[in-house]
């Protein structure tokens, strides 16, 4: 399934890895849009953990202020419980742009997650449903073997996509082998959509490169603020709700630290370094995710650039 081109070439894209200040240039690229369409701009989540409510310091969620300042889409869309697929996701997007068109605006993607962006650009491979039987045997069988068994499995059975997906992301590992098991073709084959033609692509696809040690001193830092601004409290109020966080949920950076901190499980410190340590991994990853995308352009950065310069540089484009 795709988004129809005419739709795609409408809307304006900003991605790069976390912690890059994407959210504060979208504020200003939005209010500069409504010079080139009087109307404005419109901001659409691109982050698969915004999506949820009660996820907002991990997430680094735009504030009530920022979204009283520019509209807001597909940020506080879900409750922590419930899942949603990249196919799902395309969906809302789809019809969250179309009416973002309707009232004379501009739909401006904003976020880090390559997968959405991907889907966004060149489709998504809308699967056969899942077997949760199949699902809790696989699952089973990883907790009980060797860190990486999940990944050998599917290295066996679908090697492209072995090579396409981390090793600790159990759950695209067991979708991947959930297609193989019930179609008995490789995820990865089933999945090969191309790009668009070079004329049907959107033009303003942006994502921002910054230096990586300006960058991972950034996710530090950032990092302890969101713990000294109460984050370990936001995972103790979503453990207590009457229904537990999806897979989806429990993927998001950090919350699985702060849950066995929570739990007695490792000290505030310790929970704390791991954070800050599989976020740089995070956005390592994020940045090699966004320079393999043909459409994308990159946005080189120093990191001492203010909102409105980078600005300038887009609209010049």
């Amino acid at each position: 399934m795709r988004i129809d081109s005419a739709i795609l070439q409408e809307c304006w894209f900003l991605a790069g890895p976390t912690a890059t200040g994407k959210t504060s240039l979208a504020l200003h690229l939005a209010a500069r849009l409504r010079t080139a369409a009087p109307t404005g701009g419109e901001i659409v989540g691109m982050d698969s953990m915004s999506l949820y409510r009660g996820m907002d310091i991990g997430t680094a969620k735009p504030t009530p202020e920022d979204r009283a300042r520019v509209p807001h889409h597909l940020v506080d869309f879900l409750d922590p419980h419930e899942e949603f697929t990249v196919a799902d996701y395309l969906r809302a997007a789809e019809t969250t742009a179309r009416q973002i068109l309707k009232r004379g605006r501009v739909p401006l993607f904003v976020g880090g997650t390559g997968l959405y962006l991907r889907a966004l650009l060149r489709g998504v491979f809308d699967g056969p449903g899942a077997d949760q039987e199949f699902r809790q045997h696989v699952e089973a069988q990883a907790a009980a073997h060797e860190e990486g068994w999940l990944h050998q499995q599917l290295q066996a059975v679908d090697p492209a996509a072995a090579a396409r997906l981390h090793p600790n992301d159990q759950r695209r590992l067991v979708r991947a082998l959930e297609v193989h098991h019930l179609t008995g073709l490789p995820a990865s084959q089933q999945q090969g959509e191309d790009p668009l033609p070079a004329g049907q692509r959107p033009q303003h696809v942006y994502w921002l490169s910054p230096p990586r040690a300006w960058l991972y001193e950034r996710i530090n830092r950032r990092v302890l603020q969101m713990i000294d601004n109460g984050w370990a409290d936001e995972v103790r109020r979503l453990l207590a709700l009457p229904r537990p966080l999806s897979r989806t949920a429990r993927q998001a950076l950090g919350y699985q630290e702060l849950t066995a901190h929570v739990r007695g499980e490792c000290s505030l410190p310790e929970a704390t370094e791991r954070i800050q340590t599989r976020t740089r991994q995070f956005a390592k990853r994020q940045h090699t995710w966004f320079r393999n995308l043909e459409e994308c352009r990159a946005v080189e950065i120093t990191g001492e650039e203010t909102p409105q310069m980078l600005v300038d540089r887009l609209l010049s484009k």
